[in-house]
């Protein structure tokens, strides 16, 4: 078979889509035409839950009534049978095998489970997007030995996910900076976890299948654990005073760094000087900013040494734990904000399907002999 391959699919472009726009070169990230610096200024998560399954901003009347849908408790809280195989999992459960097997479950639950007609698929997307925090909450609750908290209609998706986390009420540069957050994470294209969802969606599988799949794919390093293995590395500088010396023993050691490049972005990834910001701001706001310390310190030296700029997962975990949120609940929090996104590719999908199918180039022998057995 003769072909032209590049590994990793690195380049290649496998459909259209009109969900999301990065423009490598000039460093911006785009939803449905908007710039996504517009949508920091002046959007929350939930309108851009909206745009990114809609095509298009809402009237204020459909803006309060989507809100509304995703704050009900009807639509956030979790099924108590549940509950119950959540307080059955080892402790020792990792917050990603947790959403994975959550979210697989709650098909289970789901009263249009089987029915991929697009209506059905946003009222499943609208209510996976309500109840993943609610998950992702309880199961940090549950295995610190404690009660989940329920949700709060009365609060926005940040700042419910905050409270339910933490048992506190959040500050408002916290929520704030949470629902930024999740809007800056909502959809990047055609990463892994979002292929995933739509190589499961092309064979007309469920949206809670597809969004299993893009968990799945997002619980490998090197794709949604990159902020974790960031805030290892802060753990192990410790002191912002001797961040320069332990970043330029690292790169002279050929060490890799997480936190820096892309594949697509050729200058700063655009959705990391808004949390640089923020993180700067809650670390200030907490009494200690010695993470964002660290942090600028490796970035202005891998910049000088190797001209390679932050991505999104530099400072976003610093944020997470100026908030209280293990490091462990980073890429759980990844997938509760990219659900908006996936959801959107899946209707995508369905809406224009053809299965995936891609082919390989075979480099293995074609005529090989078969001898029997006994004359092995």
């Amino acid at each position: 078979m003769s072909t032209v391959t590049k590994a990793g699919l690195e380049d290649i472009v496998v459909s259209t889509s009109d969900i999301c726009f990065i423009d490598g070169r000039e460093g911006r990230l785009v939803y449905r035409g908007f710039d996504v610096d517009d949508l920091v200024a002046h959007s929350s998560f939930e309108e851009v839950a909206y745009l990114l399954w809609y095509g298009g901003l809402p009237s204020r009347k459909e803006l309060e009534a989507h809100v509304k849908a995703l704050s009900a408790t009807a639509n956030r809280k979790l099924p108590p049978k549940l509950v119950t195989m959540l307080r059955a999992l080892p402790r020792k459960t990792t917050p990603m095998e947790v959403l994975r097997t959550g979210v697989s479950a709650l098909s289970a639950f789901d009263p249009d489970a089987a029915d991929n007609a697009r209506e059905a698929t946003l009222r499943k997307a609208m209510r996976l997007t309500a109840q993943m925090p609610t998950l992702v909450a309880a199961w940090e609750r549950i295995r610190r030995g404690k009660a989940p908290i329920a949700p709060n209609p009365r609060l926005g998706l940040a700042a419910n996910f905050l409270s339910m986390m933490t048992g506190k009420k959040p500050t408002e540069l916290a929520a704030r900076t949470f629902d930024i957050a999740l809007i800056l994470h909502a959809d990047h294209e055609f990463n892994a976890s979002t292929f995933a969802a739509r190589v499961t969606a092309a064979t007309l599988s469920d949206l809670h299948s597809a969004i299993t799949s893009a968990i799945g794919a997002l619980k490998g390093p090197l794709h949604g654990g990159a902020n974790e293995q960031v805030m290892l590395m802060v753990e192990q500088v410790k002191d912002p005073a001797k961040a320069d010396a332990w970043i330029r023993k690292a790169l002279a050691d050929k060490a890799r760094v997480m936190g820096f490049g892309h594949r697509v972005y050729r200058v700063e990834d655009p959705r990391a000087k808004h949390l640089r910001r923020l993180a700067t701001e809650l670390g200030r706001q907490v009494g200690d900013d010695r993470a964002v310390q660290i942090l600028d310190t490796v970035a202005r030296v891998v910049q000088e040494q190797k001209q390679i700029y932050p991505n999104v997962d530099l400072f976003s975990g610093a944020a997470y734990a100026s908030m209280g949120i293990a490091t462990d609940q980073f890429t759980p929090i990844f997938a509760m904000s990219r659900v908006a996104g996936w959801a959107a590719h899946v209707l995508e999908q369905h809406g224009n399907n053809r299965l995936i199918r891609p082919r390989a180039d075979y480099t293995g022998p074609t005529r090989a002999q078969y001898v029997p057995v006994d004359r092995r």
